[in-house]
C-alpha cells in the first residue's frame, strides 16, 4: 500500500509562489506516474498536472501552463509542484496522486491534501 503525504500549502497573497511536496512511501515510487489535482469549495476535483515515472513526460491543465511546474526526485520518492504567480482562483485543496503502470484512466492512490489559500 502506498502512502502519500502532501505538504507546503498555506496562505499567500496574489502573485506569490508556493512549492508543494508530496512524499511517497510503501511502494516503488519510480514506477508510478504522479499527478496533482485540486478541489475548490463547491467545485469538482480538477486535474492540475502530471509527470511520468521517468520524469520525461509532463502535462498541465491549460490554466496552469506557464505558472506551475511539476518535478520529481525518485531518490527521495517525492514529487513537487512549484506554483508561481498565484491567483485567488488557485485557492483549493491540492491532492497528490499515484498511478501504477498497469492502471489506465484513474489514479490508484491519493494523499490527504494540503490547503492553498490565495488572498487578493
Amino acid at each position: 500500500q502506498v502512502q502519500l503525504v502532501e505538504s507546503g500549502g498555506g496562505l499567500v497573497q496574489a502573485g506569490d509562489s508556493l512549492r508543494l511536496s508530496c512524499a511517497a512511501s510503501g511502494g516503488t515510487f519510480r514506477s508510478y506516474t504522479m499527478g496533482w489535482f485540486r478541489q475548490a469549495p463547491g467545485k469538482e476535483r480538477e486535474f492540475v498536472s502530471s509527470i511520468s515515472y521517468t520524469g520525461g513526460g509532463v502535462s498541465y491543465a491549460d490554466s496552469m501552463k506557464g505558472r506551475f511546474t511539476i518535478s520529481r526526485d525518485n531518490a527521495k520518492s517525492t514529487v513537487y509542484l512549484q506554483m508561481n504567480s498565484l491567483k485567488p482562483e488557485d485557492t483549493a485543496v491540492y491532492y497528490c496522486a499515484a498511478r501504477q503502470r498497469a492502471t489506465i484512466g484513474r489514479y490508484d492512490y491519493w494523499g490527504q491534501g494540503t490547503q492553498v489559500t490565495v488572498s487578493t
